[in-house]
């Protein structure tokens, strides 16, 4: 074994680099691969970087509710709640600022209502994390029963909250929802020979910073090696002094936090209020985790692959629709597909990682 770890070239690296390393390396790979195949043999709009930042633009609430979800299954749970949950925060944040529900005649755009809508995005968020967390650390109820209830809690309660879909007309939100960031020297000329400037929304920031909080989380304090920890291994954990109850109702709730705050960037991108909203945002979270290099076992994954895992899924869309396959079920088989790909990807490295450790 110690030979085998200093060995040089590839066979030495490879037994060297950790788990969670070698996947992300893996998922970034992929994902530049896939990206340059879609330039270079469909060309079209994946050569212009707006393209990509649109990516960003349309994903910034699955990339929190990714991260969230990533943490989660680092400490060996799941949570298919956040779906649910991001619709409800969409509901109930344009049912606030779009109408006054105890007096509706009397409504009128009050200063501070974004802000409070915020923080109603947060409680809710919050009430999820601390109620699902305590049941599945303290109580042992398996996290997918758990979450599963608070799956179908949630989109009740948005139902409840108001049953038809309608956009959102509080001048101050739509002033804010349509703020760009402008990107400088990424701007193209249409066809009119007009000079487009690049640019992201407000959300695509906010999940950006999400993305190097946990990362910084996960990498440098003492609760994000406790994730790991208890991932890999809950017994061992409390043998090193890890307190096991608490890390997994902390993982819980930081995931449902999350949601939350995901569920106001959702808002923000889409400008009203469904019950249909985030219809399967659960599944591509788990999938994105997935992609990433997180592993459904915990103990393995990284917020950075979580990221590009995200892009991925988005890219292989925007690929299948630009191939003229845009019917729904063209695009769950390629997701599918990449899914199996990867899960037999982390399989195989895993265990050939351990076979030359072990010789």
């Amino acid at each position: 074994m110690g030979d085998n770890n200093k060995k040089g070239g590839f066979s030495g690296w490879f037994a060297r680099t950790s788990d969670t390393n070698l996947l992300l390396t893996i998922t970034i790979v992929v994902f530049f691969v896939m990206y340059i195949g879609a330039m270079v043999f469909q060309g079209g709009g994946f050569l212009k970087p707006q393209t990509f930042l649109h990516i960003l633009n349309n994903n910034g609430a699955l990339i929190i509710t990714a991260c969230g979800m990533s943490l989660v299954m680092i400490c060996g749970g799941i949570d298919i709640s956040v779906g649910g949950v991001v619709a409800l925060v969409s509901m109930s944040c344009a049912v606030y600022l779009d109408r006054d529900v105890l007096n509706p005649e009397k409504y009128a755009e009050k200063p501070g209502k974004i802000f409070v809508a915020l923080l109603i995005a947060l409680g809710i968020g919050l009430a999820f994390g601390v109620v699902q967390g305590f049941l599945v650390a303290y109580l042992e109820i398996q996290p997918f029963i758990v979450t599963l209830a608070g799956m179908f809690f949630a989109r009740g309660m948005t139902t409840i909250v108001h049953t038809d879909p309608f956009n959102v007309s509080n001048e101050a939100f739509v002033k804010l929802k349509d703020t760009r960031v402008i990107v400088p020297g990424l701007g193209s000329v249409n066809r009119k020979g007009i000079y487009i400037d690049a640019y992201v929304e407000i959300g695509v920031l906010v999940a950006l910073l999400v993305v190097i909080v946990l990362f910084a989380l996960l990498r440098w304090v003492k609760l994000g090696r406790g994730f790991y920890a208890v991932g890999g291994n809950p017994q061992s954990a409390l043998m090193l002094g890890v307190n096991v109850k608490r890390t997994k109702f902390l993982s819980h709730l930081i995931c449902g936090l999350l949601a939350g705050l995901a569920g106001f960037v959702y808002f923000m991108h889409v400008g009203s209020g469904s019950p249909s909203h985030a219809s399967g945002m659960e599944m591509n979270a788990i999938a994105s985790s997935i992609i990433g290099g997180t592993m459904l076992t915990g103990g393995v994954g990284n917020i950075i692959g979580t990221l590009f895992g995200v892009l991925s899924l988005a890219t292989i869309q925007n690929i299948v629709a630009s191939a003229g396959l845009g019917e729904a079920w063209w695009t769950g088989i390629t997701i599918a597909g990449m899914l199996c790909i990867f899960l037999v990807i982390q399989s195989v490295i895993i265990a050939k990682k351990k076979k030359l450790l072990t010789k």
